[in-house]
C-alpha cells in the first residue's frame, strides 16, 4: 500500500510574477489527508480555495491559469511539477497575487523549498488512475496520447526550425528517471515574442534570468544552455505539472509531439470524459468497469475534493 503524502512544515518563497513584473510571496503548507492541491489568493479574502484540477483550468495561454469566480492564478505548471516529482498529494499553496512566482523559469527552486522543509507520509492510501485503452488528442501537426502502463511516464519531442533547437525528445519514467534529470530545464521563449508581450503590457517580469531567449540564430542567455536538450526537458516538466491537475496519480504512458498546456488539458478531459477509459484502484482494491458510475463517481471525488 502507497501512502499519501504532504510536507513536514510551511515554507514561504518570493519571486517576481513573469506577466506583472510585481513581487509575489508564495507559501507552501501541509494538507490533510485527501485535499489534493488547494490554491488560496490571500489577497483576496472572500475567494474561496480552488482545487489544482483540470477543470478549473480557465487559460492555457502561454501558462496553465486556474480561475475560480472572480479570481485567478496563473503560471501553476512549474510548482505542480515540483509537487509531482517530490510525490506530494496533498498541500496548500498560499499566494499574494495572480500568479506563482517565476523564479528561474524551472522547477528548481520549488522543489529544492520541498526538500529543505522535508515531506511525509499520511495515514491514508494514494489511490491511482490505471488506463485501459488509449486515449489521443490532436490539432494540426501537434498531438498528445496516453496509453495504458504500470507506472507514470512522460514522452515529449518537439520539431522547431531553428538552429538552436531542431528535434528534440526526452523520456521521463517516475521511479526510473530523477527529477532533477528535468527539474532545471528553464522555459523558453523568442526575443520578438517577448517584445511583442511586453508592448501589450505582458511578460513584464520575464528576464534572462528565468528564462532562455532566443534570437533568430542562437540562445542569447551568457552561461548557454543547462542540457543540451533543455527544450525538450522542459516541455516534459510542464507537462509534469499539468497532469498533476488531473487530481489523482496516474499509470499511464504519455507521449506527447509538439504539445503544450492546451493539449495537455484538452487529453486530460477527454480521459475522463469516457469512464471505460480507467480504473480506480485503491488499497488494492479494484472498482469493476461494470460500475463506471461508481468509478467515474470516486474519480470525481478524488480529482476535486476542494473547490
Amino acid at each position: 500500500m502507497i501512502l499519501q503524502r504532504t510536507l513536514k512544515d510551511s515554507i514561504t518563497l518570493t519571486g517576481v510574477g513573469l506577466h506583472s513584473g510585481k513581487a509575489v510571496q508564495l507559501t507552501l503548507k501541509p494538507g490533510r489527508p485527501g485535499q489534493g492541491i488547494s490554491f488560496v489568493r490571500t489577497d483576496l479574502p472572500n475567494l474561496l480555495p480552488m482545487a489544482g484540477h483540470y477543470r478549473n483550468i480557465t487559460n492555457t495561454q502561454l501558462a496553465t491559469t486556474l480561475g475560480r469566480g472572480q479570481g485567478s492564478i496563473s503560471t501553476v505548471e512549474h510548482l505542480m511539477s515540483a509537487l509531482q516529482g517530490a510525490g506530494i498529494d496533498n498541500a496548500s499553496v498560499e499566494v499574494d497575487g495572480p500568479e506563482i512566482p517565476i523564479m528561474d523559469g524551472s522547477a528548481q527552486p520549488f522543489f529544492d523549498a520541498i526538500r529543505t522543509v522535508g515531506v511525509e507520509s499520511q495515514r491514508q492510501s494514494r489511490p491511482y488512475l490505471a488506463l485501459r485503452r488509449k486515449v489521443e488528442v490532436q490539432v494540426g501537426d501537434k498531438w498528445a496520447m496516453v496509453e495504458p502502463s504500470s507506472k507514470f511516464e512522460v514522452h515529449g519531442s518537439i520539431d522547431w526550425a531553428h538552429p538552436s533547437i531542431g528535434y528534440q525528445e526526452f523520456h521521463y519514467i517516475e521511479g526510473h528517471t530523477s527529477f532533477s534529470e528535468i527539474s532545471r530545464a528553464r522555459t523558453f521563449g523568442f526575443l520578438r515574442d517577448v517584445e511583442a508581450l511586453k508592448r501589450m503590457g505582458l511578460a513584464r517580469g520575464g528576464s534572462l534570468d528565468n528564462a532562455v531567449v532566443l534570437d533568430e540564430s542562437g540562445v542569447l542567455n551568457p552561461e548557454g544552455l543547462r542540457y543540451a536538450n533543455e527544450f525538450a526537458r522542459h516541455k516534459v516538466l510542464d507537462a509534469l505539472g499539468d497532469f498533476k491537475l488531473s487530481g489523482v496519480a496516474i499509470r499511464g504512458y504519455f507521449r506527447l509531439h509538439r504539445a503544450g498546456h492546451d493539449l495537455h488539458s484538452q487529453l486530460l478531459g477527454a480521459i475522463f470524459r469516457d469512464p471505460d477509459n480507467f480504473e480506480i484502484i485503491d488499497s488494492g482494491m479494484y472498482i469493476p468497469r461494470r460500475a463506471p458510475g461508481i468509478r467515474a463517481a470516486l474519480a470525481g471525488r478524488l480529482a476535486a475534493t476542494v473547490g
